[in-house]
């Protein structure tokens, strides 16, 4: 499984732009999934150019909720290619001309290896991926208490780590993960940081992720904030 940061609040490199919005590539099993789409397409659309990710190459899409800064960027992304699977939570509406919309309301498999937590409190599902590591969650912004993502990703397998936005959820519910990734709207990044320095990577922009590389290849890699944030 390989993770690519496409937008994020900061970047992992330069050449990329940061913008408040998450979306990222998941790769796993020969599928590419678009996880969110950011809040702007002509950012999205920009930074998979920079990061030589086709639009036309995406088999499936994953949307996690309907805020904006993570369904901003969908329309721009089908213009480009709208022969994709999208799966959606009950609360998003709005889609339309694409090749197959599927909501999902309960934790399922959405296909092997590759499950759905399912709309968790009215408002948000996570993606979670199998790896021979483990279960990896990717969330857009952890709205639910993680204590019930932690439960709905927990009927899959044993959890490995999680990667994406986990708002304001409280540092010691992460203290069992091998793999924390906390990206977009955390709001106890550092505490994280602080508490888990074996198993925090810095995210941004650009980061890529697999799970399947030793997990000292991850650590001490300096991030690339924008000017605005130095």
């Amino acid at each position: 499984m390989q993770t690519t940061i496409i937008y994020d609040n900061t970047v992992f490199r330069n050449d990329l732009q940061a913008d408040w919005g998450f979306s990222a590539l998941i790769e796993i099993n020969g599928k590419k999934i678009l996880f969110d789409a950011g809040a702007s397409g002509s950012i999205l659309l920009s930074n998979m150019s920079q990061l030589g990710i086709a639009p036309e190459d995406i088999d499936e899409v994953f949307i996690s909720h309907a805020h904006f800064d993570h369904t901003g960027g969908l329309s721009a992304f089908l213009d480009q290619n709208n022969n994709v699977k999208i799966w959606i939570p009950p609360s998003f509406r709005g889609i339309k001309n694409v090749k197959e919309l599927v909501e999902v309301a309960y934790k399922r498999e959405l296909c092997e290896g590759i499950y759905s937590t399912g709309e968790l409190g009215g408002i948000e599902q996570s993606l979670c991926i199998k790896t021979d590591k483990g279960i990896v969650i990717i969330t857009g912004c952890s709205h639910p208490r993680m204590k019930d993502i932690i439960n709905a990703a927990s009927a899959f397998g044993k959890i490995y780590g999680i990667i994406g936005g986990l708002h304001g959820s409280k540092p010691e519910s992460l203290k069992d993960f091998n793999l924390i990734c906390a990206t977009h709207c955390t709001q106890h990044k550092q505490e994280i940081m602080s508490l888990y320095p074996k198993s925090y990577v810095e995210g941004g922009a650009g980061k890529v992720i697999n799970i399947e590389d030793d997990p000292e290849l991850r650590y001490g890699e300096e991030i690339q904030r924008p000017d605005h944030e130095k």
